[in-house]
């Protein structure tokens, strides 16, 4: 069996779902762990059985056992070390969002169509088995979205990760939490946004970021999605996804799905796994030994950065 030798960059919260996914994918062999400090890569790499541990990115770019690289690094880094990974000759996944601004998009778009490498984003709602069943639906005609009414809510009034812990960098409900949906709603109704709108609450003084957003969006299929993100959600965590479509509605959270009238749907058979990661890795490994587009490509997400970036003018008016 062939095998794709790959280095995780980041040994956070996300990446550590990324290795436990990657474990369990035959054709997925971890040959580096590459963290912020040496230290910090070594434990990991000892507790996961992978033989190369570094606090330099560059080390892992210039190994022979190296053929792909999974960023799961701070985004502002993402458009930097994915043209990093591309310029070395390395096949590259790069957590959400590939870049915080349209021009690194773009650019990375430009370079890997040069070099011809695999390049992909981790927009995990693609691969999510609860999305995949709708979309599936969609795909065989059964469905037609009409509105989506999604809430992304975390508690973050201090700069904590997934895991509350504290973090070094800060996220953000536009470039980040947003881009999930805007792309996920492009890829569902198959039809690009024509028209977005956004207004925000005050920004924080000492994050220096919005905590509050409401975004409204329309496709040329007239489509509607109405998206509200906050950081001062003292509730469950996570995003809702509301499908409202022309033969039922459904609701959906993570790799969970139940109609409007909250009867559950079986999605375990919909792919191989419940994990969205795992499954978003499948892609990745699949598409480097197939030597084809991925979903989830940085071509097939452009337009997803293109409608971030009207969005951000129309915030910074």
């Amino acid at each position: 069996m062939k095998k794709v030798n790959i280095a995780l960059v980041g040994a956070g919260a996300f990446g550590i779902k990324h290795l436990d996914g990657l474990a369990r994918i035959p054709e997925a062999q971890v040959t580096y762990i590459v963290s912020s400090t040496q230290a910090k890569a070594q434990e990991v790499a000892q507790k996961y059985g992978v033989p190369h541990a570094s606090g330099d990115l560059n080390e892992a770019l210039a190994s022979k056992e190296v053929d792909a690289v999974i960023l799961c690094t701070p985004t502002q880094m993402h458009a930097e070390q994915t043209l990093a990974c591309l310029k070395a000759g390395k096949h590259v996944q790069v957590e959400i969002p590939l870049a915080d601004t349209l021009a690194g998009a773009q650019e990375v778009l430009q370079v890997q169509q040069e070099k011809g490498l695999v390049a992909m984003v981790g927009h995990t709602r693609r691969f999510n088995p609860s999305h995949q069943w709708i979309h599936q639906k969609i795909q065989a005609g059964e469905l037609n979205i009409q509105q989506m009414d999604v809430q992304t809510y975390f508690f973050r009034r201090s700069n904590t990760n997934a895991l509350g812990k504290p973090r070094s960098w800060t996220d953000h409900l536009l470039w980040h939490h947003a881009a999930h949906t805007v792309d996920l709603f492009q890829y569902q109704t198959g039809s690009k946004v024509i028209k977005a709108n956004a207004i925000q609450g005050p920004i924080h003084p000492e994050l220096g970021i919005a905590m509050d957003m409401s975004i409204q969006l329309l496709t040329e299929s007239g489509a509607l999605c109405t998206l509200s993100l906050s950081f001062n959600n003292d509730g469950p965590f996570g995003t809702f996804f509301r499908y409202i479509c022309d033969k039922g509605t459904y609701l959906a959270r993570y790799d969970d799905l139940t109609t409007g009238k909250d009867e559950v749907i079986d999605v375990s058979q919909v792919d191989v796994s419940m994990d969205g990661i795992e499954l978003q890795d499948r892609e990745f490994i699949a598409a480097i030994l197939e030597n084809r587009e991925p979903n989830s490509s940085v071509a097939s997400v452009l337009a997803c950065y293109e409608t971030l970036d009207q969005l951000e003018k129309q915030l910074s008016a």
